[in-house]
């Protein structure tokens, strides 16, 4: 509907002033390379920026048309319009310049304009190119003839984005002209602030052409406000009204963080030097400035720039320069191309016979579409660097620096660009490949904040319109040493108000606060749903109730535990097999006969006192396993290999024996407490009621993760309550254990001596302070919350409510675990193991004798072959190894002496059977 009523209103003033006329022919050609190429501009002369950019521009189009390597003999010719801050003439002065046969268009100088004349430029087909509107919307698909010759507001609003996330501020207060360009920049600023957890807390428009007084109604909300972070997104006009408003407000005193966007910048660089009272209004402000990189060419136009005006050199006059010399390059591209100066009518139009609107006289460029496209694609160094774009037609390599106003100038304290975030490192010096991402320990360059102080300010006050924090007190019927409520004064006290009190009075400023209780005095309230400023209490840090509110730091663990009634376990008669499990003793046992078997099977053949008949050697074996428990036997090993086991064997018995000593002493003089419930895990095994505190986070906990059945819990209101239920039982109408948290339980059995903590503790969490979303005030008490455990303080406080005596549980233990065999299993592996290894290898030299004297065995035993290996084996393992390598020795004679008697037939062969005779009798 805007549009229409744009439009409606162009064509009715143009029809009426006579501008069109019917005597133009449908086509007018060009010569290919004409002597002159038509360009205009549209400024606002008056204005911070149109004073310099009406020189900058002059000045490039002198330098282009005094080079003759440019476009080859044409000149341009630029007509500037003046738009005296009127949009209704920018739009009037753009349709007068489309009549001239004009191929580009540089302006208009602000984003609103811009929106309207581009809508012009479509329809038209001139390019439209601007080094002022930044408003990022502008980019989009909408205009395709628009092409901004600068950067973006976007960037610089991720650079006052990592800003402020670096100073750790939480929230910002937006202050804006009301206007595309202001709305736009903002919208920008508010999405790069919730990508880095930020957000804004205040958006505060200012409207068009507004006066001091409406500045100053708008800055009075502002100081309401507890943010003290504020963004001005202006012109530079409105800018420093803001400004002088802002300080006869007293908005410019210590604690206030203001950040310019780089309208600030230029009113310093093109005033400078400024009037001592206008910089007196901008001290400690933080401002950004497009970067551009020093080179020869800046140093020269800024030397030939003193000689033309008295103004002070700014980016926008850098970047107007380089728009006039990115449009020459474009143009010879575009003559290089075949390209000539044409228009021809629009049909669209043309009116009907007989109306008074006659829109024809204006005409469409015909190269328009080549011509933005060679704009589109000019690579060059200009003097704000490199001048290319991207695929969504921005400018390549947006940098800013980030810059503090200190006495009559400018500080530079760091750099930001779009691939290293807030840097150190000057952007060309940028790593490209991959990107430098600066991290969180680069240290910006100190800043001096307003009020003349480096100290950073902490970004948030308490609002100033008199109304107190609010904080919710929960209304307890139980454990009332947490918190608790003076029937006589209805002061509240107890532990975590007591911690509440001494950690605001660390804070570095005053809190304005009231209690307010809430609850019905009947039972306990629930946590989970508050409607207060801040809630102080036993509230503990769930992550359900993350969601809804931000939490300090913990003041008190106080994790899930299960609480069951226990009994002394007492010393019986068959104590002493109490330390090792069943298991334990079965396998210590048959490792004592095993170990005892391979030794004398290693020992057998060698060792006297392993032989003998085989009652004896059942009895020597049994004998000598469990002597080794005591280091008792008297047997000696010889071999190696049974030495080896035995010293093995003796390690293990040395490890079972001190456990064993361990464990009976324990079980003797320690007093023990014994609980038919081991923890959660027992309490989900069976089907017992389970007890838990009303009103407390725990129920649903225990259905969620835990899978219990609703039916089991039963809600219990009082410490009374607890003991009585406990000590009734499930079978008599009570519960087997109570689940609650730590600290609850931990005050109810400092009295109660007939119930145990059993089990390990089953969740991590802690009691905190809450507060709103955001609220920077929680990161503030999670300060003074250290401060107060460092000193002491916290757990001062903490015995003073919540220590008690009455029942000592000092020199008594829960029931100690039995040595199971899982302790153990590691070594019997490893005495297995070489029980094992020790038995291959001795079979194995066993076997290899056994076939060295295999035939003697067979012939000295009087057994064939047929009779059967394993017999004679097993005949020659139970054979003494001394007797097996003597029959060895008289075989090896006796072949001897065959050979000789068989070399010598006279000698008789008496001797030889008499040799026979004596091996036979030896045996």
């Amino acid at each position: 509907m805007t549009k229409n009523l744009v439009w409606a209103l162009v064509v009715l003033v143009v029809s009426l002033n006579g501008c069109f006329s019917e005597g133009i022919n449908n086509n007018t050609h060009v010569s290919t390379r004409p002597d002159a190429v038509n360009i205009a501009s549209i400024l606002t002369f008056d204005s911070v920026i149109g004073k310099v950019a009406k020189i900058a521009l002059q000045a490039a189009i002198e330098d282009v048309n005094s080079d003759p390597t440019i476009l080859n003999g044409t000149k341009l010719k630029i007509t500037l319009h003046d738009s005296n801050y009127s949009g209704f003439l920018s739009m009037m002065q753009a349709l007068q310049v489309m009549e001239t046969e004009t191929v580009a268009l540089i302006g208009p100088q602000t984003s609103v304009l811009a929106h309207v004349i581009s809508h012009v430029a479509n329809e038209l087909q001139v390019p439209l190119l601007s080094f002022t509107a930044t408003d990022p919307t502008l980019s989009s698909l909408q205009y395709p003839f628009f092409v901004r010759t600068t950067h973006s507001d976007l960037y610089q609003m991720a650079a006052i984005a990592d800003i402020v996330r670096y100073y750790e501020w939480r929230q910002v207060i937006a202050i804006y002209l009301d206007d595309d360009h202001g709305r736009n920049g903002i919208i920008s600023l508010g999405d790069q602030l919730a990508a880095r957890g930020c957000k804004i807390s205040l958006k505060a428009p200012i409207k068009p052409l507004a006066t001091k007084a409406d500045i100053s109604d708008v800055l009075v909300q502002v100081v309401l406000m507890e943010s003290r972070v504020l963004v001005v997104h202006t012109y530079a006009h409105w800018g420093l009204d803001i400004l002088e408003v802002a300080k006869s407000l007293e908005m410019l005193d210590n604690g206030y963080v203001w950040i310019a966007t780089n309208w600030l910048s230029t009113v310093i660089d093109v005033g400078s030097p400024l009037p001592l009272k206008t910089m007196d209004v901008m001290q400690g402000f933080i401002t950004l400035k497009s970067y551009t990189k020093d080179s020869n060419l800046t140093r020269k136009f800024a030397s030939e720039w003193r000689n033309l005006t008295t103004f002070g050199l700014s980016t926008y006059c850098l970047y107007a320069y380089d728009t006039v010399w990115l449009l020459a390059r474009a143009v010879d591209a575009y003559f290089d191309q075949g390209g000539n100066i044409s228009f021809s009518k629009d049909l669209r139009l043309k009116g009907e016979k007989g109306e008074i609107l006659n829109l024809d006289s204006l005409s469409v460029f015909n190269g328009g579409e080549l011509l933005l496209q060679d704009i589109l694609k000019v690579k060059m160094k200009g003097l704000t660097g490199v001048f290319e774009y991207n695929s969504d037609k921005d400018l390549v390599f947006p940098a800013y620096e980030v810059l503090n106003v200190i006495g009559t100038g400018v500080r530079k304290i760091v750099y930001w660009s779009n691939f290293s975030g807030l840097t150190t490192i000057c952007p060309e010096k940028v790593n490209m490949n991959p990107p430098h991402q600066s991290s969180s320990s680069e240290a910006l360059g100190p800043v001096i904040w307003p009020g003349q102080t480096i100290k950073k300010p902490r970004g948030w006050v308490f609002p100033e319109n008199g109304k107190q924090l609010e904080i919710g007190v929960p209304n307890r019927v139980s454990f009332t040493e947490f918190v608790g409520q003076s029937k006589d004064t209805n002061a509240f006290k107890g532990y975590c108000i007591e911690v509440f009190t001494s950690a605001v009075n660390l804070l570095p400023y005053a809190v304005p606060y009231k209690f307010q209780s809430y609850g019905d005095s009947v039972k306990n309230p629930s946590n989970t749903e508050l409607v207060y400023d801040a809630a102080v209490g036993d509230i503990a840090i769930t992550t359900n109730r993350t969601r809804l509110a931000d939490f300090s730091q913990p003041f008190i663990e106080s994790g899930l535990v299960v609480v069951a009634p226990v009994w002394r376990s007492n010393s019986s008669t068959w104590a002493f097999l109490r330390p090792f499990s069943p298991s334990m003793w079965c396998v210590s046992g048959i490792f004592f006969i095993v170990v005892g078997t391979v030794i004398w099977t290693l020992e057998h053949r060698i060792n006297d006192e392993f032989r003998g008949p085989p009652k004896k050697q059942f009895v020597t074996v049994l004998w000598f396993s469990f002597s080794t428990l005591f280091s008792s036997h008297r047997e000696n090993t010889l071999s190696t290999l049974g030495r080896m086991v035995l010293i093995l064997w003796l390690f293990v018995v040395l490890i079972i024996n001190s456990s064993y000593t361990a464990s009976l002493t324990s079980i003797l003089t320690v007093q023990k407490l014994y609980s038919p419930i081991k923890g959660i895990d027992s309490l989900m095994a069976n089907k017992d009621p389970i007890g838990y505190q009303e009103n407390s986070f725990v129920r649903n906990y225990l259905i969620a993760e835990y899978g219990i059945h609703e039916n089991r819990l039963i809600p219990l209101s009082l410490p009374e309550d607890f003991e009585k239920a406990l000590k009734d039982g499930p079978n008599h109408g009570g519960v087997a254990a109570v689940v609650d948290e730590r600290a609850y339980i931990e005050l109810f059995l400092s009295t109660r001596c007939d119930f145990s903590i059993v089990g390990q503790e089953f969740t991590k969490n802690g009691w905190g302070f809450a507060f709103p979303r955001d609220s920077p005030l929680a990161a503030d008490m999670s300060t003074a919350i250290l401060k107060l455990s460092e000193k002491g303080d916290l757990e001062r406080i903490h015995d003073k409510w919540l220590l008690r005596s009455a029942c000592s549980s000092q020199g008594t233990k829960f029931e100690v675990d039995q040595l199971e065999l899982a302790n153990f299993q590691g070594l019997f592996f490893i005495c297995g193991l070489v029980c094992i290894l020790a038995l291959i290898i001795y079979i194995a030299l066993t076997m290899r004798q056994f076939y060295k004297h295999y035939p003697t065995l067979s012939e000295s035993t009087g057994r064939s072959i047929q009779s059967g290996p394993l017999k004679t084996f097993i005949s020659f393992v139970d054979e003494k190894e001394e007797t097996t390598k003597a029959r060895s020795k008289r075989k090896y004679s006796e072949g001897s002496s065959s050979r000789t008697y068989a070399g010598n037939a006279s000698i008789p062969n008496y001797k030889g059977s008499r040799m026979d005779l004596s091996l036979n009798t030896s045996k």
